[in-house]
């Protein structure tokens, strides 16, 4: 005998069919949509760590060519001082904040003398206040200076003289840390006033003081 299937049967068979497909095309679009959302989400994320990559390297370049464009503005011996307190681990940003020169006017070390005058004295407490004032915590070298009068090597040992000077004073009369300076000479050399004038060898005779951190 044959068996006969009632059409009510196969409808509701296609209809089942018909209903689970639909699910199974509806889960999937639920996947693709939620897939696409967490890549969406993703991406944003990677632009925006990008964005903020690009904003911290654009300040680095600024922060560089600002650095940069200063350390041009220095004196030949004030970018040597930062030069080699750098290579000696003095500093801990390897930025110069100031560079401040005592000629013969304001510290008045006077012909072949390296000792300190009341005038120096008073010099050398201003700038003293300054820095304390601004708590800086600075690396400061000092830099000796000549005329011309006298043999090179004799001039080299006046320079290193005056601004051991400077040194010793701002140590045990302001507190200054004896390993936060550091002396240097250049003698008669890298003068900054006419030798051949009275008055350009006063200036030449002065000490050069380099704030560095």
């Amino acid at each position: 005998m044959r068996k006969f299937v009632s059409p009510a049967i196969v409808i509701l068979l296609v209809a089942g069919l018909t209903v689970t497909g639909c699910a199974s095309k509806k889960y999937v679009q639920e996947q693709v949509a939620n897939s696409e959302s967490v890549t969406n989400g993703k991406i944003g994320e990677v632009q925006t760590s990008v964005e903020a990559n690009q904003k911290e390297i654009t300040a680095l370049h600024q922060t560089d060519a600002e650095m940069q464009n200063q350390i041009d503005k220095l004196s030949a011996t004030a970018k040597e001082a930062l030069d080699r307190a750098t290579k000696a681990g003095k500093l801990a940003e390897g930025t110069f904040i100031a560079e401040v020169i005592l000629t013969d006017q304001d510290v008045r070390f006077g012909f072949d003398n390296y000792k300190l005058s009341d005038e120096a004295k008073a010099a050398l407490d201003s700038f003293a206040a300054k820095v304390i004032e601004k708590n800086i915590g600075a690396y400061l070298e000092i830099q000796g200076y000549t005329d011309n009068i006298g043999s090179e090597s004799y001039n080299l040992s006046l320079g290193y003289k005056r601004a051991e000077m400077v040194m010793k004073y701002l140590a045990s009369e302001k507190g200054f840390p004896l390993h936060r300076m550091n002396v240097t000479s250049y003698g008669e050399f890298n003068p900054i006033a006419d030798n051949n004038t009275k008055e350009g060898r006063a200036q030449n005779r002065r000490v050069g003081l380099i704030l560095m951190k």
